[in-house]
């Protein structure tokens, strides 16, 4: 079997729990800008400013910890703010993590259930009696003209050349078993799920990091007739078994499961080059 690539994930499992989050060293992202000092909310401003027809209501991109007004001095992005990356920012004097996934268990960070929770209750007085700041990025960084997300995940596939700004690449033609090897390799993740003959051929294909929702994987599915889907997560009931299916009946459809996570941390490596490149535009 491949051995992953050594580069980002050997960095995150030297620096914090496998699949957490990509850093960026603070001192490097003022030191070269003209600007001496920027708010939190300068920089949410200044991102969902390239977002087409932004800022939205409702949405869950808010702050969860933290002001717009406080001063930043290091920036964190990473799927989850976990207590490892809160405890690492705190080590690296980093006021402000850019989350994509929710903070407090649930999509829309409601925490009047927590309240008397001893987990919850830790991980905010961390947060606050560091003074860090965290806001979730996710409807905005989808939504932009090319998904930041999506175009994470086709940089760390290594599929670039194939990539129509959409969700279908038509790949060289290859096998369900060597598109597993390649999405394991590249991705960095020891083991994942499929469904499908792993000698069929893999030419078109579906790629939906995350969790879109079954049905509508499904109807991608009846609309594009890929050779494979590649996902993030899907109810057993819902695509894995549609898929199952479409094999029992005779078609050949394969189905890559990757876990939510790992699918989508391409848009946390975007984050950090976006914000190289365009922080120092924020006056």
């Amino acid at each position: 079997m491949n051995k992953p690539n050594p580069n980002r994930r050997n960095f995150l499992k030297t620096f914090v729990l496998l699949g957490t989050g990509i850093f960026l060293n603070p001192l490097d992202l003022f030191s070269a800008s003209g600007k001496a000092t920027y708010t939190v909310g300068d920089i949410m401003d200044l991102f969902i400013s390239k977002v087409p027809n932004a800022p939205f209501s409702p949405t869950v991109d808010t702050l969860k910890s933290g002001t717009r007004e406080q001063e930043v001095t290091g920036i964190i992005t990473t799927m989850f703010a976990t207590l490892t990356v809160i405890r690492k920012a705190i080590e690296l004097k980093a006021n402000f993590i850019i989350v994509h996934e929710p903070t407090f268990y649930n999509h829309l960070d409601e925490t009047d259930w927590l309240k008397n929770d001893p987990v919850y209750q830790f991980k905010a007085d961390l947060l606050n009696q560091h003074g860090i700041a965290v806001w979730r990025n996710h409807d905005y960084v989808h939504a932009l003209q090319i998904d930041g997300v999506q175009k994470g995940v086709v940089d760390e596939l290594g599929w670039n050349a194939y990539y129509k700004q959409n969700a279908v690449l038509n790949l060289p033609e290859t096998s369900l078993g060597e598109l597993i090897d390649h999405v394991k390799t590249k991705l960095g993740v020891p083991a994942l799920r499929y469904v499908g003959d792993l000698n069929q051929s893999a030419s078109k294909i579906l790629l939906l990091p995350g969790a879109i929702g079954g049905r509508r994987q499904i109807e991608l599915l009846m609309q594009e007739k890929p050779d494979v889907l590649i996902c993030g997560e899907s109810p057993e009931w819902e695509t894995p078994e549609y898929v199952r299916n479409a094999n029992e009946m005779g078609e050949k459809l394969g189905l890559i499961v990757i876990g939510h996570s790992a699918s989508e941390e391409g848009g946390s490596e975007f984050m950090k080059s976006w914000i190289e490149v365009n922080v120092r535009e924020c006056r």
